[in-house]
């Protein structure tokens, strides 16, 4: 092999693309590491099309220096982020970018320390980062590489090495950190997509060809032996019985396709999905509500045997009963499957569905407060007509509730990340209040009707753009819209806007509008996520 001792624009670009390359190609294996079947569930795909953006960015032209070339890596992934995955690896690579935007060329010391930005990047991204996630992987790995690039600072090949074996076992241990995994008997699929893509980094220095082979992912899910289902570790019961049976005596006419659609069905219906055996004999564990139906899914497989159902709410509340209250809850209402996300992924801790058509109940807001074991609950109601009906909840309360000046989602997910674990309750009501309050926001619809508003004829199906509550913009382009409204919104102070797609508009009508809105506001850093909000083609935030 060649002795390498520093990476230029061009080899960067190689092994990016060889990274994205080896991602593609294990882009299904990831995926089937997702613990719950969440919109975000597709962590393979998510990371894959985040990483096709950043290679449509690095290819786009040559660069002469590496920070250059960083430099699109990082608009590259902020441009084309999916799901939170995809965001993570955005920060990290924003924070990759950041450490060698100065160099011409890098050596294995600036290459580690760049690892090391990138990993305190995207820890600072996440409000409340847990560990045994990808953010753990890419701490560790970029420790490790630090002091491995310290004993021998001129050597690549020894420095790949090592990210490469620490990230395996850190990735290993990711089921001892975090109980999601432990109950589904995996190891954490965005750390997993990470260690492809540096896998892929080191192939290229190799000189190695880039080949799916060269992820060994046989450990990554447990056998039905090794799976320990400890009811006790769960912090939040959405499907109560735990569900096992073993399938024997197969039908003649069964095939493998048969055992990977028994998977697929018992996901919908529940999580911590584990499917394991052949032909000849099937263990199936799912946590679910309706037990029944995975029983049916079974029998239409084989003959069911050993099947053992438990309650796990009853564990549950034994639990909660014997545990001390913490210190801090979040209630969230949501209008969206992929605001759900968003918010599961910052960590709130109850998150209630409901929106401009649908608010939520007195009553569903007061279940989302009791079923929190917490002395101070902060609600976000996200939506002005649901304030009178928290403002309710908080003052028949028995816990300390705080109401939150948040009018949309938009201000909720704000408000969040201002929110500090190690500060009382005065400090983080006015943070997240004063957070909320900096983004302003611009929604697009359509007309339900024919109108005249101030001059504006708008007609029943016009595309419409609200601003501050107010119609202000009117056309049968959304994209105008969009724009028009930005020139209401944006300031010469504003550093960040962010687009959330609404149900029923295609990812790529999203990008192309994202594109638009980047190429020109050049001084804002532009990301695009789907919210998945009904009515609404498009919520837009400035901030």
């Amino acid at each position: 092999m060649k002795d390498i001792k520093s990476i230029d624009a061009i080899m960067l670009r190689e092994m990016v693309n060889a990274g994205a390359s080896l991602l593609e190609q294990n882009r299904d294996a990831v995926n089937a590491l997702n613990v719950f079947p969440v919109p975000d569930g597709d962590t393979g795909t998510n990371m894959s099309m985040t990483m096709m953006s950043v290679v449509r960015e690095i290819n786009s032209k040559e660069f002469q220096s590496v920070g250059d070339a960083a430099r699109a890596l990082a608009k590259g992934a902020l441009r084309g982020a999916r799901g939170n995955s995809g965001v993570i690896l955005s920060q990290l690579y924003r924070g990759f970018s950041k450490a060698i935007e100065e160099y011409e060329t890098i050596n294995p010391v600036q290459f580690a320390d760049a690892l090391k930005n990138s990993a305190d990047t995207a820890y600072k991204a996440v409000m409340k980062p847990k560990e045994g996630t990808i953010l753990t992987v890419a701490r560790v790995i970029a420790q490790e590489a630090v002091a491995q690039a310290q004993r021998e600072p001129d050597n690549f090949y020894a420095l790949f090495d090592c990210i490469l074996t620490s990230g395996e076992k850190i990735l290993a241990r990711t089921q001892e950190m975090l109980p999601a995994l432990k109950q589904a008997g995996v190891v954490d699929a965005g750390g997993r997509g990470l260690l492809i893509i540096y896998t892929g980094y080191a192939a290229v220095l190799r000189g190695e060809k880039i080949d799916a082979s060269l992820v060994d992912m046989s450990s990554d899910v447990a056998t039905m032996s090794e799976f320990e289902d400890d009811h006790s570790d769960i912090e939040h019961i959405e499907f109560a019985y735990c569900t096992e049976f073993v399938i024997q005596n197969i039908r003649a006419n069964a095939s493998d396709v048969d055992i990977s659609a028994l998977r697929r069905r018992l996901n919908r219906i529940g999580d911590s999905v584990l499917v394991v055996g052949d032909l000849s004999f099937i263990k199936v564990h799912v946590h679910t509500n309706d037990p029944g139906t995975a029983l049916k899914y079974g029998c239409e497989l084989g003959e069911l045997d050993q099947i053992e159902i438990d309650n796990m709410l009853v564990q549950y509340r034994e639990k909660m009963a014997n545990t001390p209250p913490k210190k801090y809850g979040i209630v969230s209402v949501s209008l969206g499957e992929g605001f759900s996300a968003i918010f599961k992924d910052l960590n709130v801790d109850s998150i209630v569905e409901g929106g401009q058509t649908m608010n939520p109940s007195i009553e569903d807001l007061g279940k989302a407060v009791d079923s929190i074991n917490a002395e101070n609950i902060f609600i976000l109601p996200n939506n002005g007509n649901i304030t009178l009906a928290a403002r309710q909840v908080a003052e028949m309360s028995e816990k300390n509730v705080v109401v939150l000046r948040t009018k949309n989602v938009a201000m909720g997910i704000a408000a969040i990340i201002a929110f500090r674990e190690d500060v009382d309750v005065e400090e983080n009501t006015l943070r997240m209040n004063e957070a909320a309050e900096r983004v302003r926001t611009g929604t697009i619809t359509f007309a339900v009707r024919d109108s005249d508003i101030e001059g504006m004829q708008i007609k029943e199906g016009s595309i419409i753009g609200l601003h501050n509550g107010e119609v202000t913009v009117c056309s049968d382009d959304t994209h105008h819209v969009a724009l028009e409204l930005m020139q209401q919104i944006v300031t010469d102070d504003d550093s960040l806007i962010t687009v959330y797609y609404g149900e029923g508009v295609e990812e790529d009508d999203a990008q192309e509008l994202c594109d638009k809105i980047a190429s020109k506001y050049d001084m804002c850093d532009v990301e695009v996520h789907w919210g998945g909000q009904p009515l609404y083609y498009y919520l837009l935030s400035v901030e």
